[in-house]
């Protein structure tokens, strides 16, 4: 069913999906946030789905930098006959991605309550570093076609991209409008209407990016690593 490397986006978007709705389960039964589109942040700040929340996003910061480096000698291993994108570009994207996943650790490791500052200076190098990513890898997607890649599938790249890009303003604009850092939010009180606004922009984008990296599936079907060692007696 999953031939080639294509199990290591399966596993990424399947792993990321379980850690949002998990870690979101278990904060909503405990009473910890309103189920009504609390930030992703907020599910995973008390134990005990903190824990359950940083153990897996950290999971899947590490699965993300995974899949953008097989992305990145993908392209490389098509670029040597086809020549559709320097490899500078390709290296920078990789980059790119790679400041994203760190972005996504710092989430992980810096509760929102505890470490304020941190937490939030990381969820915008995740957030942001990540919209660039699959902007970049539309854009790249759209220079291999027609032999690597179908104009339908850079579509939606390309369509989940601008979506992302779209949410990505908003929520930030909103989330500096908030004054307090708490996540028992109720409807009514004072800046509840940014808070909820800026979650919706929030979880559009990382589902944006879940959707993206499904798109990977079918080009990593193409492709094996072989990691080869040689033994040699003295």
């Amino acid at each position: 069913c999953m031939p080639g490397v294509a199990f290591v986006p399966a596993l990424l978007v399947s792993w990321s999906s379980a850690a949002f709705i998990i870690s979101y389960m278990i904060a909503v039964l405990a009473g910890h946030v309103e189920p009504l589109v609390p930030y992703i942040s907020d599910t995973g700040t008390k134990p005990p789905e903190s824990g359950v929340f940083g153990f897996m996003i950290n999971i899947s910061a590490l699965l993300a930098a995974i899949t953008m480096y097989i992305r990145y000698l993908l392209i490389e291993k098509q670029n040597e006959s086809s020549h559709f994108v320097r490899s500078s570009c390709n290296m920078f994207t990789l980059c790119i991605g790679l400041m994203g996943c760190t972005g996504m650790g710092i989430v992980a490791t810096f509760q929102e309550l505890a470490v304020p500052s941190v937490h939030d200076i990381g969820a915008l190098v995740a957030f942001g570093s990540g919209v660039v990513y699959i902007t970049l890898q539309s854009l790249i997607s759209y220079k291999s076609c027609p032999r690597w890649n179908t104009y339908f599938v850079c579509h939606i790249r390309m369509a989940i991209s601008v979506i992302s890009c779209i949410a990505f303003i908003p929520m930030i604009v909103f989330a500096s409008k908030v004054s307090m850092t708490k996540i028992d939010w109720t409807p009514g009180e004072k800046d509840y209407t940014y808070h909820f606004m800026s979650a919706i922009c929030e979880w559009t984008v990382a589902f944006g990016f879940i959707f993206f990296f499904l798109t990977f599936i079918r080009d990593f079907q193409r492709f094996s690593i072989r990691i080869s060692t040689e033994i040699h007696e003295d």
